[in-house]
């Protein structure tokens, strides 16, 4: 979701816990934080799919 007057985007998360358990929560991101993310989502996904085509 992203909310125009406050200029903040929120997502749903789910925090897992070391005993197992879960929480939701909402992210709320600026949209400085919201690009940064993208990027480094962006990047995180080329690492992938170089791994699975057994590049360094």
């Amino acid at each position: 979701m992203y909310d125009h007057r406050a200029q903040q985007a929120g997502l749903s998360v789910t925090v897992h816990h070391e005993d197992g358990g879960t929480t939701e929560w909402l992210l709320v991101l600026t949209p400085g934080q919201v690009e940064l993310y993208r990027i480094q989502l962006e990047q995180l996904i080329e690492q992938r799919q170089k791994a699975q085509e057994g590049m360094p």
